[in-house]
């Protein structure tokens, strides 16, 4: 699937409007458009990492390296988010995630 056709897939699916896809990402309402008809196909990777969060989606489902959409989207959400923390703060979580594989395999 295209670019074009899965940015206008997702948008109906989420019942998003155009504008609010543009405020959302920072872009124009023409842009979004454009990507959605293909009339651009060409968006920075800044643009198509906006689009992903907008859409709960991996950008490599966006850009159709997942065409079958098997991607765990909440799992692929928060891992943009444990990016933005400090490195303290993601080796706390590693040791929170160790600890409940552990849990897990003495059951």
């Amino acid at each position: 699937m295209s670019l074009a056709s899965k940015l206008k897939q997702l948008r109906l699916k989420k019942n998003k409007s155009l504008q609010e896809v543009a405020d959302t990402v920072g872009a124009s309402k023409a842009h979004i458009w454009d990507l959605e008809t293909g009339k651009s196909k060409n968006p920075s990777i800044e643009l198509l990492t906006k689009l992903a969060k907008c859409f709960d989606v991996g950008v490599s489902e966006l850009v159709g390296e997942n065409p079958a959409g098997e991607s765990d989207t909440q799992v692929l959400a928060m891992y943009r988010e444990l990016k933005e923390l400090t490195s303290a703060d993601r080796k706390f979580i590693q040791q929170m995630m160790d600890h409940l594989k552990s849990r897990k395999s003495e059951s």
